[in-house]
């Protein structure tokens, strides 16, 4: 069993910089696939990056196409934590965003292979 706390939304202008944090407790995290989804008003909850344990200390990462190259997906192994660092924020960034694990060896980007679920936050982006 894995609870997870998110942290870090809030408000910020269109290109502006946010960091979510995602803390970890309850099971040993290092293994585990972890993932950010969110979820606008009136919109399916969507992917947005993700880490699987490959070996050692290498992750493989990926990331909807929507926030490659904006935004950046880390992992405190340490500190049992996943971060979601968003850089040049967009107004259609704006949603609660979720943090998610699991312990299977299945895909990254869809919500139904996550059985643990953050309680989310929120990330509004002004234009």
């Amino acid at each position: 069993q894995v609870q997870l706390v998110e942290s870090g939304g809030g408000l910020v202008q269109a290109g502006g910089s946010l960091r979510l944090s995602c803390a970890a407790s309850g099971s040993t995290f290092t293994t585990y696939r972890a993932g950010w989804f969110r979820q606008a008003p009136g919109k399916e909850r969507e992917f947005v990056a993700g880490t699987r344990w490959i070996s050692g200390n290498t992750y493989y990462a990926d990331f909807a196409d929507s926030v490659k190259g904006r935004f950046i997906i880390s992992r405190d192994n340490s500190k049992n934590t996943v971060d979601l660092q968003m850089n040049s924020l967009k107004p259609e960034d704006t949603a609660v965003y979720y943090c998610a694990a699991d312990a299977t060896l299945r895909g990254l980007n869809t919500a139904r292979d996550y059985a643990y679920w953050g309680q989310g936050t929120q990330v509004t982006v002004s234009s």
